[in-house]
């Protein structure tokens, strides 16, 4: 490794490593940095993440502005935002800033209790990350991000109720309020949140995370629906793993014998959710 790729930090602003005499022009196209957002580049072998770019994103950020959001949830417990997906950014209104391609940038009232930082990177609390969450992205999405934040303990339900209460005059009100009441931090991973929310919106309301015994050895649901012996399994990437699949299969036979009815699907079937909720209307309406 050079002297000069040496000295620049994981992630960096072109423009001032060339100034710096780190690097020519030409060493920034040739050398295989990742451009995270125009004129700020990474190494190539930093993991190539949401936060990595949100890092970027912090270093041409002014005064009076923060990641926040998904893009603050992912400090929070909730790191669900790809790296493709545009960085949300909170701007004061008396910051006049629109940032590069790639970043979402909204203007706000940002209260100087708004703002903190970790690792040298301004972020919106907690409290406020929830806020714009639950009023800037859709339901699924929203909700998904505060089961994680709460999850983690980034923020507590009895807390996001309160926020809902001491706000409720502000723009977004009632959609912060709709999310905070689906929130359910047993949700184990965003596609389990998307699927309880379609679920509940179709007025079929699961037992998430439902422990049944059977011959002795406890199994775990996804979802439940105890009284029809219906049940709603997620098989992610974790369930190809060596060895899981047939634990997953044998767990699936047991229940089976046992009388339940027992619908699995995959992250293929997120893409129709719709799908997803009819199989369940006519697996309880057969009990």
């Amino acid at each position: 490794m050079s002297a000069a790729r040496q000295l620049l930090p994981g992630v960096f602003v072109g423009s001032h490593a060339i100034a710096e005499g780190l690097l020519t022009r030409g060493q920034l196209r040739r050398r295989g940095f990742r451009r995270l957002v125009q004129g700020v580049y990474a190494d190539p072998g930093l993991p190539f993440d949401h936060q990595l770019r949100c890092r970027g994103v912090a270093l041409l950020l002014p005064e009076g502005a923060v990641i926040g959001g998904r893009s603050a949830a992912a400090w929070w417990g909730a790191p669900f935002a790809g790296p493709a997906d545009p960085v949300t950014v909170l701007r004061g209104e008396e910051v006049n800033w629109r940032g590069p391609r790639g970043v979402r940038v909204h203007q706000t009232v940002l209260r100087p209790g708004d703002r903190t930082e970790v690792d040298g990177l301004p972020l919106s609390i907690p409290v406020r990350t929830a806020w714009d969450v639950a009023a800037l992205e859709r339901l699924p999405t929203a909700v998904a991000a505060l089961d994680g934040m709460v999850r983690a303990e980034a923020i507590g339900l009895r807390e996001l109720r309160r926020m809902t209460h001491e706000r409720a005059g502000l723009f977004g009100a009632a959609r912060v309020r709709r999310a905070i009441e689906l929130v359910d931090p047993r949700a184990e991973s965003p596609a389990e949140s998307w699927v309880r929310v379609a679920l509940v919106l179709a007025g079929l309301e699961p037992i998430p995370q439902y422990e049944v015994r059977i011959d002795g050895i406890v199994s775990r649901l996804d979802f439940a629906w105890p009284e029809a012996k219906v049940a709603l399994e997620y098989e992610g990437a974790y369930h190809f793993e060596e060895g899981r699949l047939v634990r997953d299969d044998e767990r699936v036979d047991r229940l089976r014998t046992a009388g339940w009815i027992v619908i699995r699907i995959s992250a293929a079937d997120l893409r129709n959710l719709d799908a997803v909720v009819e199989k369940v209307r006519i697996a309880l309406a057969s009990r």
